[in-house]
């Protein structure tokens, strides 16, 4: 099974490069604004690009990537929400398992459903053990998984599913607090969870500024996504980068 986008990303960890990822959803955007934010990506050295959401309600996840490819070099990853969104003309595939949840559907059940199809995608899969954190909102990903999130106060809780997920396997741990949150993974809690595995550590939702973007990485996130605040506001793509960037890498 290749590895070159995970031995890439297990490589920026160890020298502490940190990595921002924009997150686009199919469902929120037509050709003229996948130009527009490949564009912006492309000036702001962003390093990867997600692709996917919790619903993905339209038809056009295929095309979404195609025209991402045509137009850049940088990485596409899938970052499904269904065995239905996956498409062959990604990079990799984020293979998630809803850790924090007891969806037996989400921690094995949909796997089994996609693992014919996603084993013949010539996709790099990469097993990712996902967190949802409690944001202080409802989210689709909480109302679709039915699974109660991680509160943002209980950082041992959060630190022990990370691990439990590390040594059951999963190369990646995904911690989210949603599309939308009021606030997002709290500093403490990355810290907690960072200082207790060894795999690259992802963080979502709720980020709506560069000096939260950067403020997570300090605290051990390796790679931060950034979707909802972009949708609003593209030109934070450019600042967002930025701040990341400029975390120092280890001499």
């Amino acid at each position: 099974m290749k590895q070159l986008l995970y031995n890439q990303l297990t490589e920026r960890k160890r020298v502490g490069r940190k990595s921002f990822t924009v997150l686009i959803d199919p469902d929120k955007v037509d050709a003229n604004k996948i130009d527009r934010l490949v564009s912006i990506s492309m000036e702001a050295n962003v390093d990867y690009l997600f692709v996917g959401g919790s619903l993905v309600i339209s038809n056009n996840l295929d095309e979404c990537i195609k025209q991402i490819k045509a137009s850049c070099n940088i990485p596409v990853i899938l970052f499904p929400g269904a065995p239905s969104q996956v498409s062959k003309y990604a990079d990799a595939l984020l293979y998630l398992s809803l850790i924090s949840g007891r969806n037996p559907e989400l921690l094995i059940g949909q796997h089994v459903i996609s693992a014919p199809f996603v084993k013949n995608s010539g996709l790099e899969i990469m097993p990712t053990g996902y967190m949802v954190i409690d944001g202080g909102a409802p989210t689709t990903v909480s109302y679709i998984s039915n699974a109660s999130p991680i509160p943002s106060d209980k950082n041992e809780i959060a630190m022990c599913t990370a691990m439990a997920g590390e040594m059951l396997g999963m190369k990646l741990i995904y911690m989210d607090s949603g599309s939308g949150a009021k606030r997002p993974v709290p500093e403490t809690m990355i810290e907690k969870v960072a200082t207790h595995i060894e795999a690259p550590l992802i963080v979502g939702g709720g980020i709506t500024d560069p000096e939260k973007a950067y403020r997570n990485c300090r605290a051990g996130a390796d790679i931060i996504v950034v979707g909802n605040a972009i949708e609003k506001d593209d030109s934070l793509i450019k600042e967002m980068s930025a701040a990341i960037h400029s975390v120092p890498v280890i001499a």
